[in-house]
């Protein structure tokens, strides 16, 4: 039982090493341009601590969702250092680059559904995280209706997910009926009109 233990840690600690490794001449977008690296880890915890997921495969999926979409990491390359299962989370919440962003977005929708299980956690994880940002760090050349739009798109996503972990779930609808902060005021994160309408508005505004 402790050899299995030490195994999960090593698993972890190697997941947490290899992702800072490939995030780390990167930025988030907030205002204070945070590592990149404080997503993918706050993503875990989110995961961890509300979703209350102590499966280490989820966790290092955590930790890796981003690597192959934003590096120059590959897919096989995750299946060779984390295995099949592994490879698989990532694979399943990986977008494809070769895609227009709107179509990224259309497609993130469409295949949210489809994703194991394990994937479908660190999603909510995901969006929970980038929008828990959104609610007080958005970034300043962004306007109000684009941070509208990204909490429309999201519950879109989410909307597909559900059944997946209640807890993550129920933080992400606390987070749709709340408000978030943009330049001293604030504003619903929803907008008062059809959500149909609205996203297509948003797709509009990434064209």
């Amino acid at each position: 039982m402790e050899s299995n233990n030490n195994n999960q840690i090593l698993l972890l600690t190697k997941a947490i090493e290899f992702a800072s490794e490939k995030h780390r001449k990167q930025k988030r977008k907030n205002l204070d341009s945070d590592p990149y690296i404080n997503h993918p880890i706050g993503v875990a915890h989110l995961i961890s601590s509300i979703g209350k997921v102590t499966d280490v495969n989820v966790l290092c999926g955590a930790y890796l969702h981003d690597t192959v979409e934003d590096t120059d990491t590959t897919i096989e390359e995750i299946n060779i250092e984390f295995g099949n299962k592994i490879r698989e989370i990532v694979q399943d919440v990986t977008d494809n680059k070769k895609l227009s962003k709107v179509e990224r977005k259309k497609n993130q929708i469409q295949r949210a559904s489809y994703k194991c299980k394990e994937a479908k956690i660190v999603k909510l994880g995901d969006k929970l995280h980038n929008l828990l940002s959104l609610l007080n760090d958005a970034p300043l050349n962004w306007s109000i209706d684009r941070i509208q739009g990204y909490f429309v798109w999201s519950k879109f996503v989410v909307q597909e997910l559900k059944g997946t972990n209640s807890e993550l779930e129920d933080a992400l609808d606390k987070i749709f009926s709340s408000k978030f902060k943009y330049k001293d005021n604030e504003y619903p994160c929803l907008p008062n009109k059809s959500l149909d309408v609205a996203l297509e508005d948003y797709y509009k505004l990434l064209e």
